[in-house]
């Protein structure tokens, strides 16, 4: 017997949105690529990682999800498919930014200083 296969209608808007841009900058369609892959095998990234990769004022993207776990001590943008709500509190307190994939995209179609991490 297979079991119920639910695909997210807002995950597969988002790879199509990525795959069109991708078009026009090769960064999204990797993007998309990444966050076309089963759930299992999606990026999970704690913010101790994001601290430890990144300086003031970067700008992040994990196609996954943000995990709260460890301490972020400078100003970050991260854009992700998923976050935990202790991973945004932890980056509002240090005036960091979480904004959507698509409006990263929007604001910055180029994908210029954008880092993806895994």
């Amino acid at each position: 017997m297979e079991g119920i296969k639910y695909e997210d209608p807002n995950r597969l808007g988002l790879i199509e949105y990525l795959k069109k841009e991708g078009k026009k900058q090769p960064i999204w369609s990797r993007l998309a690529d990444d966050l076309g892959k089963s759930r299992k095998n999606r990026s999970e990234v704690n913010l101790d990682k994001i601290n430890k990769l990144t300086k003031a004022k970067d700008t992040v993207v994990v196609a996954g999800k943000v995990l709260g776990n460890g301490t972020l001590d400078h100003e970050v943008t991260i854009a992700c498919f998923k976050m935990s709500s202790t991973a945004k509190d932890k980056i509002e307190k240090v005036k960091g930014s979480v904004v959507g994939i698509g409006e990263l995209v929007a604001k910055n179609p180029k994908g210029t200083r954008v880092i993806i991490l895994k």
